[in-house]
Order: structure tokens, then C-alpha cells, then sequence
């Protein structure tokens, strides 16, 4: 067992295994595992864990010493913290430069975050979102917990002082900090909207200080050291039933809940408190049945070492998996092997010696003259040390080293968000390849809603000739006005990044006074808004635009995916369409193209959502075809449903 970065504390082996348990179900839920839907509460376990740890030490030196020792206290901190965090920085500084080009601007704004802890900050200041798999994840979008503990760390010692100044009696302190944690939680529960993305409430630091404040009431009435009373047979086997049943709530939540889910917001969230403060209170106290049972061998290994496989997780699953929405079996085990290789040699050389003062220790013996280096081989040790932690680091932040891949993104030709097009006015039919005169469609100007699977529809990256792209395929059937409304990750119902969803942006358009046709390719994000329990069914988003847009002609385009499991697989989108094709039947001026009986499967890029180059421009044809199919130039739209 690791002997404790302080002497006289005791070593809780079953500590280690709640670190096991939290650690592996974020890994589960960033592996996409079906079990583990609601993994991302493992960050839960970490902070009311970290919140007894950090108090129960606080308050164990203010009885020995009369004082907080906040000096040794952030010095431990900075080194149990900061190496290992540098060391992953500068790694993912550089791979990102070299191999994933694309993300460079996106990547150096986490590692700035990353550097002064503000990264959730950063995150809700972007407007970006944990949870919106669909878009390229980012190497560092794991380390807002970590911000979240080291601004904890940095204003908490700060805050019991003044308590145990105030209250003096640790029950009295308790209560308070109850009272704050209730502050805390409520606003979770204001600032939670259902069906709006909840990366705000999720990764803030005022809406999730519960979780770290209800440990901290539980180290001021039950120490690392329990009171003689708590050995007695009765008092034991009642604690351990709490812990057992604490831990399979913990397990419950994991497995039954998603990241959208209502329920969480705020009172899964308190119910994951509630059940991690069961297990603390059993594990630490020593006769403990579960503490032994989590201080298993296997899992105090993973335990001890959660810290650098926290870290390294994610960016090698990114880099395992570039692009992909699905990681896969064979690439899930080699990034979890890779990533306990990882931490195991964090562990080995940085972690474990850092903590202990190597550091400090090589310093002093250089000084003293105990390490004999000539002075060649000091300016090679120095030179190395910074060229690898600092220069190239910062060189591939600034995108002076050459890279050798633009990343996943490069097939997707690095296209940007397209959210804020102007107005599209075609004057003349473009002359295309085709041959067979067009088929004429009696609407005149077209609002066009899509996702990021119709960014390439009017990119340039995709399709450089500008007569083939959506707007002039569609002045090709008669269309003279054309207002593409297209945003990646965009939903009817939830936002991403601050952009309007798609109701409102029909709103907006209906308040404007537009009258004429509509052109709605969406579906993609309702099918993984869905499956992560989103209360607001198909038939519902459905409903919802065909209210706002009224009796005007309208054109849904269904959804297609090649992938097998998950938010976006193919039986999602299938029950999309589905509940397309009966709402279909209910409203007289809405029509469905069925894409997904056209679509070829060489059309799609690797991540089995989005298109190729040709596939865009099949799609656009094939889209303008559709609108003139369903709303010929003629008295009469088309009879069927389907087109």
C-alpha cells in the first residue's frame, strides 16, 4: 500500500477502491458502454470524496497544530496535482500539433484553461457542451472536474477558517455547510432547463459544490477516525448495510440514468451525494465488511493510480478513435490498456516521487554538490527538460511545427459553422450536368433547417462548383430565394453552443412575416437526444415545428446512420422516420423525403453520420427533385406522403 504524502494520517485501503469504482464508470460512459449510461456521475463520487478528504485533513491539523497549515497544505496540492497534469498538457500540446491540426485553436484554449484551473468556466463561456457527442470531441474536455477541485482547494481552507472562527463546534459547522450545500443544489434545480443542453448546470462551479459540500459536513461529524462506537457489532453491521446499499445506489444511477435525464437535475445528483457520503462513512471506519471488500487488491491498484488515469483517459480515446461517435471494442480495450500503461508509469516516475519531495530533494543535492554534473551535461539535462515541458509545447500551440495530419476533421474538409448565412437569391437557372430537363416545384422562397449533415450541402469544401451546391440546385426547380438555417449538432428542441434550436429559428422566421416553403433536415440529434431521455418524444418535436410553421408547404428530409449502437445508430433513426411518416399523415401540407432509401453507403465518411464530397452533391439534387415532386408547379401538391 502507498504510504500517505502526510505522516501520521491513516492509510483507508477502501478509499482507494471508491477511487476504482468512480474512475472506471467514467471510463465506461466515455467508452460509450450501454451499462453505463450515466458514468459521467464517477466525477459525482470524485468530488464528495475529495470534499471529506480535503476537510477531514483540514481539521485533523487545526487539532494538532491550532492552525490550518494552508502552506502545506497547497504545496502537497501543487505536488500531487500539477506535474502529472503538465506532463499530459504538453503531450497533448504536441500530438494535437502534429496529428490533429484542425483542433489547434480549440486544443490551446483548453490548455490555457487547463493551466489556471477555469476550464469548465471557459466551456460555459463558449457556449460548448460535454454531452453533444456529435461534434468532434476535444483531447481536454475531461478537465473541467478538475478545475471545479482546484478552485475548491483554493477557497475552501479559506471559508473553514472563517467557520471554525464563527461556529467553533464541528455539529453547528455542519449544519451550515448542509445549508450551502441546499443553496447549491436549488440552484441546479433553477438553472436546469428540460431539453436544453445541461452543460451549464453540469459543469458549473456554484451548481455542483453540493456534491463536495456534503462531504465536507460528513468529515465534520465522522472523522477518518471514528469514535470507539462505531467498532461495536451493531453499529458496524448497520453502517455496512448503508454502505452496500450506498454503493448500489451509486451503481443504479450509473446504469439507469443519462446525461439529460430531468430526473438528475438536481435530485440525482443530491441521491449520488447522499449514497457517496453512505460508502465514505462505512469504508473509513476500520472493521468495516465493505471497506475491506473495496480495498480488494485490483481495485486498490486502479484506486491509487485514478488520479493520472483520469487524466489520460480521454485524450487517448480521442486519439484512439478520431471522429468516430462509436470507439468500438478492439479500440476500447486498447485505449483502456493504454491508458492504465499510462498512469501506471505517471504513477512510477512523476506522481509517487513528486509527492514525496524528489523534487525538492534533487534541487537540494544539486545545490549541495552532491550530483556531480559537468557543465555539459547540466545544460543537455535543463535543455531537455524544457524542451520537452515547455519549447515545443508552446510551438505547437502556436502552430509552428509542421503538422503531419489535419486530423479526422480533414475529411470533413474542416467546414465551419454555417449558422449565420445571408440570404441566398438565385436570379437565373444554373446550368448544370444533368441533362433531363427539371422538374419545376411552385415554391419561390425556401427556409432551409438542417444540422452538421447538411453543412456540406452549401460548403465549399465539399462541393467547389457553386451551380451544385443546395441553393442553386433548388433555383434549378424554380426556387428563386433561398435561406439556409444549418448548424451542427442543431435539434428542435435542445441548443448547442448558444445557437437557436430549430423551433426557434422557425419562429423567428414566422415572426418576420415569411411565407412560402420549408426544407427540415433534422432528426440525426433527435434520435440521440432521445436515447439519452430527453422527455420530448419524435411525435412531439414533430408536432412542435408543424405548430409553428402552420398549413405552409413543408418538405422533412428522414435520417440515415451506419452506426450500430447508441444515440445515432440506425434503429434510432429509423423510429425517426417512423414517427415522420405518421405525423405525415395528419398534416395535409407536410411531406417526407425518403433519403434514407436513396442514400449509397460509399456516400458516408467513417463516422457512418455524415457525407463524402459526392454524396453532397447526390444529396442536394436529390433534395431540389424531392421539393418539386412534393409541391409541383401546379394546383395540386403531391397526393402521397412519401417522395
Amino acid at each position: 500500500m502507498p504510504p500517505p504524502a502526510e505522516r501520521g494520517r491513516p492509510y483507508v485501503a477502501g478509499l482507494d477502491g471508491v477511487r476504482a469504482v468512480a474512475v472506471l464508470t467514467v471510463i465506461a460512459y466515455h467508452l460509450g458502454l450501454p451499462a453505463a449510461r450515466g458514468g459521467m456521475l464517477g466525477v459525482g463520487v470524485f468530488f464528495t470524496l475529495s470534499g471529506y478528504l480535503i476537510t477531514d485533513l483540514l481539521l485533523g491539523h487545526w487539532e494538532r497544530c491550532g492552525d490550518l497549515g494552508l502552506g502545506r497544505f497547497w504545496l502537497r496540492r501543487a505536488r500531487r496535482l500539477l506535474p502529472a497534469l503538465f506532463v499530459m498538457l504538453a503531450v497533448v500540446s504536441v500530438g494535437t500539433a502534429l496529428f490533429d491540426a484542425a483542433q489547434l485553436a480549440a486544443t490551446r484554449r483548453q490548455v490555457i484553461a487547463a493551466t489556471f484551473y477555469f476550464n469548465n468556466w471557459s466551456t460555459i463561456a463558449a457556449h460548448g457542451s460535454y454531452f453533444a457527442r456529435f461534434a468532434t470531441p476535444l483531447p481536454l474536455d475531461h478537465l473541467w472536474s478538475l478545475a471545479i477541485e482546484e478552485q475548491f482547494y483554493l477557497v475552501w481552507p479559506w471559508l473553514l477558517l472563517i467557520g471554525i472562527w464563527i461556529a467553533r463546534r464541528r455539529r453547528v459547522l455542519a449544519l451550515v455547510i448542509l445549508a450551502c450545500a441546499a443553496g447549491s443544489a436549488v440552484a441546479m434545480g433553477v438553472l436546469y432547463h428540460p431539453g436544453y443542453d445541461p452543460t451549464r448546470v453540469y459543469e458549473g462551479t456554484d451548481t455542483r459544490a453540493f456534491g463536495l459540500l456534503l462531504g465536507c459536513a460528513l468529515a465534520m461529524v465522522w472523522p477518518s477516525r471514528p469514535p470507539r462506537t462505531a467498532a461495536l457489532p451493531a453499529v458496524r453491521n448497520l453502517l455496512d448495510a448503508l454502505g452496500v446499499a450506498g454503493l448500489v445506489g451509486i451503481l443504479l444511477l450509473v446504469g439507469l440514468t443519462r446525461p439529460v435525464s430531468p430526473f438528475l437535475y438536481p435530485y440525482g445528483f443530491i441521491l449520488l451525494s447522499i449514497a457517496t457520503v453512505a460508502v465514505l462513512a462505512t469504508v473509513v471506519n476500520p472493521p468495516s465488511m465493505l471497506g475491506r471488500a473495496l480495498g480488494w487488491g485490483p481495485l486498490r491498484w486502479i484506486g491509487v493510480r485514478s488520479y493520472g488515469i483520469y487524466l489520460w483517459q480521454w485524450p487517448i480515446i480521442v486519439l484512439v478513435a478520431p471522429g468516430k461517435s462509436q470507439v468500438g471494442w478492439v479500440r476500447g480495450t486498447l485505449a483502456v490498456g493504454a491508458t492504465f500503461l499510462v498512469a501506471a508509469l505517471s504513477w512510477r516516475y512523476i506522481e509517487d516521487p513528486v509527492r514525496h519531495g524528489a523534487l525538492g530533494r534533487l534541487w537540494r543535492r544539486l545545490r549541495a554538490g552532491a550530483i556531480q554534473l559537468d557543465a555539459r551535461r547540466r545544460v543537455l539535462a535543463i535543455s531537455g527538460t524544457a524542451l520537452g515541458l515547455f519549447v515545443l509545447p508552446v510551438l505547437g500551440l502556436t502552430g509552428a511545427l509542421p503538422a503531419a495530419s489535419h486530423g479526422a476533421d480533414s475529411e470533413r474538409g474542416d467546414i465551419r459553422p454555417l449558422t449565420n448565412l445571408h440570404r441566398v437569391s438565385v436570379h437565373a437557372r444554373p446550368t448544370g450536368a444533368r441533362t433531363h430537363a427539371p422538374t419545376t416545384s411552385s415554391c419561390r422562397s425556401v427556409v432551409y433547417i438542417g444540422d452538421s449533415t447538411s453543412e456540406g450541402e452549401v460548403s465549399a469544401d465539399y462541393i467547389p462548383d457553386p451551380n451544385r451546391r443546395l441553393p442553386s440546385q433548388l433555383g434549378r426547380v424554380g426556387v428563386t430565394s433561398t435561406q439556409p438555417e444549418i448548424s451542427g449538432a442543431r435539434s428542435v428542441v435542445e441548443t448547442y453552443k448558444g445557437q437557436p434550436n430549430a423551433a426557434t429559428v422557425a419562429r423567428q422566421h414566422v415572426a418576420q412575416g415569411f411565407r412560402g416553403c420549408w426544407i427540415l433536415a433534422l432528426g440525426t440529434n433527435e434520435a440521440d437526444n432521445v436515447y439519452d431521455g430527453s422527455p420530448i418524444g419524435f411525435e412531439k418535436r414533430v408536432d412542435l415545428m408543424m405548430s409553428i410553421i402552420g398549413h405552409q408547404p413543408t418538405l422533412w428530409i428522414d435520417a440515415v446512420s451506419l452506426v450500430g449502437s447508441g444515440g445515432y445508430s440506425e434503429d434510432l433513426m429509423k423510429r425517426w422516420n417512423r414517427a415522420l411518416t405518421s405525423s405525415c399523415r395528419r398534416f395535409p401540407s407536410m411531406r417526407v423525403f425518403d433519403w434514407a432509401a436513396r442514400v449509397k453507403q460509399r456516400w458516408f465518411i467513417n463516422d457512418g453520420i455524415h457525407y463524402t464530397s459526392p454524396g453532397y452533391v447526390e444529396r442536394t439534387h436529390l433534395i431540389a427533385d424531392a421539393l418539386a415532386t412534393a409541391f409541383p408547379d401546379g394546383p395540386r401538391p403531391s397526393a402521397s406522403c412519401m417522395v
